[in-house]
């Protein structure tokens, strides 16, 4: 029976030869994920053992994964206690892939998990975190789970009732325009989809423009393929995904890729072609109200934030510092900068960024998701305006209802802080 991508590998991690679409099935876990939330986790999963006399014991602590990053450093005795809390979980459990508040080894959950080689295609990765869905940017199966399903997984190592979902095809063609890239491909799909578009469906990205993208650029991709209501995001894996684990994570093991089946079957087929694609913008206060910058272009904003786990990392930086290399931010406007990770960060020094952006005026803080959410680091004042390279804009989401946040590239971003408004980056280089 021909299968996709997430099909084939359900079934191998279900112990079937075939599955298809509906099917209800239990993969096993590869990897499961937790960030601070993880202290919610450790209390539904101390009562999944409360009364039975057996000892709380994780199936397999050496594939779990706890790294602390929403709320870093804590922001209130309530956060550190949890932390704490998680730290002392973490040590009577023997779990080894736990990254703390560190600036070596810490950052966003979403960029420390690919990184250090945790990931590998054909993985079933579950997350207690919606994003999850990052990681199949390296060809694994990856998505956001509750914390209770979390406890049974922790308990069982299996996902409980997962349904094999359809797949959308999204075959992506041409070469990116100067200063257009992944973020505004994916931005221009979420409006094309709508943000239910893809609702309970995975969207499987192939073409050639996927093919000649880093691993980086499918990271971006597949982040924000929830915002379509999808299931998850994958990238079949390929050359690119074995460079970027042997050289960037240090992967010695073959890696070994899983391919959708020639005539495997589709819920949808999408083709895009991107040659003339421009910048892209999502506007309040949802993430597929989508629009080119140039309608946009002279909008005030008083923050403009660059990071996350969506756009954080080197290459991202890289584009922002050399938009804004020798130029400042411009008066009443406030700029953040947050690397996706502390390897990120430190890479980012040393070729220069770091500088050139706190010499534009720029506030370079530490890689975290403090800002995104708005929890304890760039909160919006009341009716103020954010432009930002994070992943959603619903009301209330950088911590103030009566602000806007607009979602863009970190080309578009860097470009607006200079004029304090809405700018087609195109123009600003021009």
């Amino acid at each position: 029976m021909a299968m996709t991508v997430v099909e084939k590998i359900l079934a191998r991690a279900s112990g079937k030869p075939a599955v298809r679409a509906g099917e209800v099935v239990e993969p096993a876990v590869d990897l499961a994920m937790s960030h601070e939330n993880a202290a919610l986790v450790i209390n539904q999963f101390m009562e999944v053992y409360s009364g039975t006399g057996y000892a709380p014991r994780i199936w397999d602590p050496s594939r779990v994964a706890i790294i602390f990053d929403h709320r870093v450093p804590a922001e209130s005795p309530k956060t550190a206690t949890n932390q704490k809390k998680v730290r002392e979980f973490v040590r009577a459990q023997g779990i080894t892939r736990f990254h703390d508040i560190r600036g070596d080894s810490g950052g966003i959950c979403h960029q420390v998990l690919p990184e250090n080689g945790y990931v590998r295609p054909g993985f079933v990765v579950v997350g207690t975190d919606s994003h999850t869905t990052s990681h199949g940017a390296l060809g694994a199966f990856a998505f956001g789970i509750g914390a209770t399903e979390m406890a049974s997984v922790w308990t069982l190592g299996c996902a409980l009732n997962v349904e094999v979902p359809e797949t959308i095809r999204v075959d992506v063609s041409g070469v990116f325009p100067p200063l257009v890239g992944p973020k505004d491909l994916i931005l221009h799909l979420i409006g094309k989809l709508t943000a239910q578009g893809a609702s309970f469906k995975v969207l499987e990205f192939h073409g050639e423009t996927i093919r000649r993208m880093s691993t980086s650029g499918r990271l971006t991709l597949c982040n924000m393929a929830v915002e379509a209501g999808a299931t998850s995001g994958i990238v079949p894996a390929d050359a690119e995904t074995a460079r970027y684990l042997r050289e960037e994570a240090g992967v010695a093991e073959a890696v070994e890729p899983v391919a959708a089946d020639a005539d495997a079957l589709y819920a949808q087929v999408i083709a895009l072609d991107v040659s003339a694609l421009v910048p892209q913008v999502a506007c309040p206060h949802t993430v597929d109200n989508v629009k080119p910058v140039t309608d946009l272009a002279g909008t005030d904003i008083q923050q403009v934030v660059i990071g996350s786990c969506t756009n954080g990392r080197l290459e991202d930086l890289a584009v922002a510092a050399g938009i804004l290399r020798g130029k400042k931010v411009a008066a009443g406007t406030r700029m953040l900068v947050f690397p996706a990770s502390g390897r990120i960060y430190a890479e980012a020094l040393r070729r220069g960024y770091i500088g050139d952006f706190m010499a534009a005026g720029a506030v370079v803080m530490n890689p975290g998701c403090g800002p995104c959410l708005g929890i304890h680091e760039g909160a919006l004042g009341d009716n103020e305006t954010a432009l930002s390279t994070t992943n959603r804009n619903f009301k209330g989401r950088m911590g103030n209802p009566t602000g806007r946040v607009f979602l863009c590239s970190p080309a578009v971003a860097a470009a607006s802080a200079i004029n304090g408004s809405i700018t087609d980056p195109r123009k600003e280089r021009a």
